[in-house]
Formats: C-alpha cells, structure tokens, sequence
C-alpha cells in the first residue's frame, strides 16, 4: 500500500512540474506575436491640461507557447502627456516610463489602460498628440499600438464674476468652471459664433443682463465640457445633465438669447420673478431662433416672469419642456416635442399654472400662436386647477397634442392629433425621432399637420429657425416645411420601432 501511494506520489510531481515546465515555456520564435483588441486607441479631441476619460485595450497571447516582452514603453517617454498601466504597473518616471520582462503565458492576456493629459500646443485648432506604446518582445520582434488625440488649446475661467460690461469673445474655446455670475447693473454679451463649455459644476446665473448675439449661420453654443465618447455612438454631448444652465433672477430684466443652441443642461433656463409681482410691462426673456435641447430638469421654467419665446425648439426634457407659474408668456412659430429618451416618466410638453405652492398669480397670461406642442404621451399639455379661475390662455392656429375641446374662445383654429391614430402620431411631425441611435431632426416631414396651417394674417417672422423664408401660407412651429431631395431619406421611427414607451397624462 505504502509503495503503491509513493508511487503515486511521484508520478503527480512529475505531472505538475511537467505542466509548469510547459506552462512556463516562452518562446523565442518570431512566428510567435501578441494580438491587441486595438490597434489604435482614439481619445477623441480633448482640451490641453485637461486629464482625458481612461480608454482601454487587450493584449493577447494565441501562440502555444509564452511570450515574454523584453520591454513595454511609450516612445516618447513623457513628452506628449500620455500616461498607461500596463497589468497594473504604471509606466511612470519610477519605472522610467516603460517596464521590463512581462510576461504573457500561452492563451492568457494583459489588459493596458491610457489616458492623457496633453500641455498647450499655443494654435488655435486642435493639433494631433500622438505617441506609440512599444512592445519589444524577446525574440526581437517589435509590436506597437498607436495612441492618438486631437488638443485643443483653450481659455480656462473659474468663478467669473461680470461687474461691468464684458464680452466673452476670442478665438480659443472657453471652459468654465464653477460658473459665472453676472452682478446687478453688468451685461455678459456673447458674440456671434461663440462657443462656451461648462464644466459639470457650472453654469451661469444671472442678476444683472445676459445677452447670447448669436446670427444665422454664426450661432452662440453653450454645452458641456466633454468632448469624448460614452459609446461610439454616443458623444457625452448628447447626454442630458453635462452642465447647470442659466439661471435668470428676479430683478433682472432684457436678457436676450437670439440664434443660441443651448443642450445637455440639467435645467435649461429658468427664469425667476417677484412672487406678488403683478406688472408685467417690462420683460425679462426674451428668446428668438435658438434651440433648447435635451435638459435632465426643464427645458425653460418660468416663475410669474414676463417671457417671449419665437422662432425656438424646445425638446426633449425629464421635467417639463416649457413651464410657467403666472407671468405673462407670448409663444409664437415654436416647436415644444417632448420626446426625452432617458426615463419613460418624463414631464409634459406644456405645463402652465395660475398658481404655485400658496402664490396665487390672477393676472397671468399665457398666449400660444402657430406653434407645435407634441411628444409621446397622449395629453402633452398640463394645466392645473383650470376650472377655479378665469386664466388668459390662447392656443390660436397650432398643432396640439391633447383632448380637443369645443372652446371657442381660448381654442381658435386649430389642429388636434387624434391621438388613437398612429398615423398621425406626434413623431410623425418630424424627419428623424430615433431612440436607438439618440438622433433627432425637429424640421418637418412631409407628413406633418403643421404644414400650411399657421395663420396667414398674424404677423410672423420672415425668416424661421434656419433662416428659410417663410411663405404666404407659413408652416406651424420654428421650421417650415422643405420638401427632401431623392438623396435624403426620412428617418422618423415609431416608438415601437425604437423601444420607447408611451406615457400617458389627462389634463387638459
């Protein structure tokens, strides 16, 4: 028995050393090569200083036999900013920017994480940072993978603080953070082909004046900061919440926004008055051709303010696109689609009330002409308590997504999408409502009820949201109707298609 179990004994040693003796053997062979996920790793365009997202990739070993990497380093040691882990190693000046001997068993893999922070290139466009990760294998084999950036030199603000006038102007893009505060009696003017990039923690508040210039063609862009990917179809711009937004104090009054892009803010705008204010001749927002878009809170929020709104798309917003408590509000030739892809419990298109927690607002106004309010819910418009007081509320010649109602004196000509009809669903308005890939197009399909319903007498903008010119027979909402070319194709989806549901809200 004993001589049986020694036996046994030897015979299993001399399989586990044989196993690791196999295990173990590196080859020297040329034919013997690693294989990567990536053979470029793309960090997109970032700003110079800036510590990029992390980007990542695999090496692989398919050979039967190990490899050992005599050396792994960048080529250009530390010069162009980036920074990699290789198998939990970081090739840093300790290392001296590279590491020695690693090795790769047969069928196994390491994983490589890069990131960079690249230093000022002193041009005004973005410049290409690239460098070479090096894997020098022992049989003299060399194998690389690129690393690649586009830096963008840019004005880097903190904790602005506008006590005068000022323009936000030059030729670099601007980077904020912390916000800016614009005092009582000082204006913040942004020019013409601006673009301004908030960090997550900013935004702008605003108690003296705001004024966004933008032109057709040369518009004023506030967004976020990223400029990377979340998936490769997905940029972080088109993720709602990137930064705070604007916010409009009581006292402050004539801010303008005029051909500005506004998008991925938590609340877009909100803009705030006195409680117990009851004139309204003096206006605090006022807000033509620009586009306020896919906001993780509101879209714009009104607190008894005096606001007008033309030539404007609203969209896609968790709470509310456009919200008012009392004030005095003129919505004309504007889009208000609430589609927001995130959260199937978003808000309505339109939410207006003639009175806020114990504030009570009798002299509101809301009046809502040659415009479009839809989404996905069935009932898109939200008006509270509307049976207790005689609000001033006009829809006049506009497409609208709720009950139709035989009220002749605030419902005048307009058209009602029957809501049990698919054919005529909300995202059938418009040329591209696609959930799957986040792509939206707001101007109008050819299968809209907006075209040619606006009214032909009231005065209209000449021009609408791209600066197409506006006929005898204008188009409902910010765009009118340009027929497509054989070229284009018509992307509209349904919800089925794009796995969206529809929430439903009575009200109106």
């Amino acid at each position: 028995m004993k001589k049986t179990l020694k036996t046994y004994l030897l015979l299993t040693m001399a399989l586990t050393i044989a196993a690791c003796t196999d295990d173990e053997s590196f080859s020297t062979s040329p034919s013997n090569v690693l294989t990567f996920s990536k053979d470029t790793v793309c960090m997109d365009t970032i700003f110079s200083r800036v510590p990029s997202s992390t980007r990542e990739f695999w090496v692989f070993n398919h050979s039967d036999d190990g490899i050992r990497c005599s050396s792994i380093r960048l080529q250009n040691g530390n010069q162009t900013g980036y920074r990699v882990n290789v198998n939990g190693v970081y090739l840093g000046e300790a290392q001296g920017f590279q590491i020695n001997n690693e090795e790769i068993r047969k069928g196994d893999s390491i994983r490589v994480f890069v990131e960079l922070t690249s230093p000022l290139n002193n041009q005004d466009k973005p410049q290409l940072v690239s460098d070479n990760l090096i894997f020098n294998l022992e049989s003299g084999v060399q194998q690389k993978v690129n690393l690649k950036a586009w830096s963008w030199d840019a004005e880097m603000m903190r904790d602005v603080v506008i006590s005068d006038e000022y323009t936000l102007g030059g030729e670099k893009p601007t980077v904020i953070y912390g916000g800016i505060t614009v005092n009582g009696n000082a204006t913040l003017t942004i020019p013409a082909g601006k673009t301004v990039y908030f960090h997550a923690d900013a935004g702008i508040d605003v108690h003296g004046r705001l004024v966004c210039d933008g032109e057709q063609g040369k518009e004023v862009v506030l967004r976020g900061d990223r400029l990377d990917n979340m998936f490769d179809y997905l940029p972080y711009d088109g993720v709602s919440g990137q930064w705070k937004g604007i916010t409009i104090h009581e006292n402050s009054n004539d801010n303008i926004l005029n051909y500005t892009d506004l998008h991925a803010a938590n609340d877009g705008i909100t803009c705030l008055s006195d409680t117990f204010r009851t004139d309204y001749s003096t206006t605090q927002l006022t807000i033509k051709n620009s586009t306020i878009h896919n906001c993780k809170g509101y879209g714009v929020y009104g607190f008894n303010s005096k606001m007008i709104l033309e030539n404007t798309l609203i969209s896609n917003t968790l709470h509310e696109s456009l919200l008012t408590y009392g004030g005095d509000v003129d919505v004309n030739f504007c889009t208000i689609a609430q589609f927001y892809p995130f959260d199937a419990a978003r808000g309505a298109a339109l939410y207006f009330s003639h009175e806020a927690d114990e504030a009570q607002f009798p002299n509101m106004r809301l009046h809502v002409r040659n415009s479009i309010i839809t989404g996905y819910a069935e009932d898109v418009i939200i008006r509270k308590d509307k049976e207790t007081i005689n609000v001033d509320c006009v829809f006049d010649h506009c497409l609208l997504r709720t009950d139709e109602t035989n009220d002749g004196e605030h419902f005048i000509d307009n058209t009602f999408e029957d809501i049990e009809d698919t054919e005529v669903a909300g995202w059938k308005n418009f040329k591209t409502v696609d959930t799957d890939m986040l792509r939206y197009d707001f101007r109008l399909a050819e299968t809209s009820l907006a075209i040619d319903k606006a009214s032909a007498e009231a005065p209209a903008p000449a021009y609408d949201r791209d600066g197409n010119p506006r006929d005898g027979n204008p188009d409902m909402g910010c765009y009118e109707y340009i027929p497509q070319t054989d070229q284009e194709q018509d992307g509209t989806q349904t919800p089925e298609q794009n796995g969206i549901k529809k929430k439903t809200r009575k009200s109106l």
